[in-house]
């Protein structure tokens, strides 16, 4: 099942229709944002910075 650049332009513009121009930025953002959580996730970065957080500071 190879996509040639028809195929894929008529997804993009199918795309677009459903979503309109403004929403598109939106969706990457959010979808950018997952896959970083994802994949700090994986790496362990959550309990690093959760470790880092519940250290307590002096109080002034």
């Amino acid at each position: 099942m190879n996509l040639g650049m028809q195929e894929i332009l008529i997804i993009a513009l199918i795309i677009l229709l459903l979503f309109g121009g403004k929403k598109i930025p939106e969706l990457m953002k959010g979808l950018g944002k997952g896959v970083r959580s994802f994949k700090d996730g994986i790496n362990g970065k959550d309990e690093i910075e959760k470790k880092e957080d519940s250290t307590p500071t002096e109080a002034k």
